[in-house]
């Protein structure tokens, strides 16, 4: 699922993706929430307080939004960055370098005492948008722009049109197309939701461990998909 790009791209890979990153932006959507008070995993939320503190004249506090937004920017930026850069050396697993990087940022926040954490929280929701706008970009580039998995606002727009043309389109074809879209729309919403349901109960207990087990899920997709080629490939050649 991290390594196949264009036409050797399948709905199984989206899903196993979309399921897998959907899990961990929830888990680090309401770990921002509760421990932060401030999304961490889309920027929307942030324009709009952006453009309430300038109106106020509280340019202090605008720019600690604007920071936030071009935190998710930089980190979208260094995704496509990594990943050009390996390919033009041709190596095959540039998906790496984002998803380590992620790994590495939601690790180290995740073993912060209460008090760093307290008294660092903008800096820290900067890693957070940042390891989340790497994520985001990750999935876009592999998926050709069909998964996101970061906020809902544009699924929800985007299942709710084709909930609409299911009805009025029905030849097999369009059925089909249709019917593949709004599963895997369903998909991530359902991922996202259940990773803001188990984090929250991981931080209720653990804190900010929570973020631990969204690095962990990373980690175990990153193994499976690993294994899973390297296994595909032996049979392959044993088949020759």
């Amino acid at each position: 699922m991290f390594r196949h790009v264009g036409k050797g791209r399948t709905l199984v890979h989206n899903l196993q993706l979309a399921s897998l990153l959907s899990l961990v932006a929830g888990i680090v959507n309401v770990t921002g929430i509760f421990a932060l008070h401030t999304l961490t995993t889309n920027v929307t939320g942030h324009f709009a307080y952006f453009a309430e503190e300038v109106s106020k004249n509280h340019f202090r506090q605008a720019s600690v939004f604007l920071l936030y937004i071009l935190s998710f920017l930089f980190g979208a930026f260094s995704t496509n960055f990594f990943v050009e850069i390996t390919s033009r050396h041709d190596f095959k697993y540039g998906a790496a370098v984002p998803i380590f990087t992620e790994v590495f940022i939601l690790s180290l926040v995740a073993f912060l005492e209460p008090e760093t954490v307290y008294a660092n929280g903008q800096l820290i929701a900067c890693g957070l948008l940042y390891a989340m706008g790497l994520q985001n970009s990750l999935v876009t580039s592999l998926s050709n722009s069909v998964v996101r998995t970061t906020h809902l606002t544009g699924l929800f727009t985007d299942l709710g049109i084709e909930l609409s043309k299911l009805i009025f389109y029905r030849d097999p074809e369009t059925q089909k197309k249709l019917s593949v879209s709004v599963k895997l729309r369903l998909t991530i919403i359902a991922f996202f939701f259940s990773g803001c349901i188990v984090g929250g109960l991981v931080y209720y207990f653990y804190g900010m461990l929570s973020l631990l087990l969204a690095a962990a899920i990373l980690v175990f997709g990153w193994i499976y998909a690993y294994l899973k080629f390297t296994f595909l490939k032996m049979k392959r050649k044993l088949h020759h």
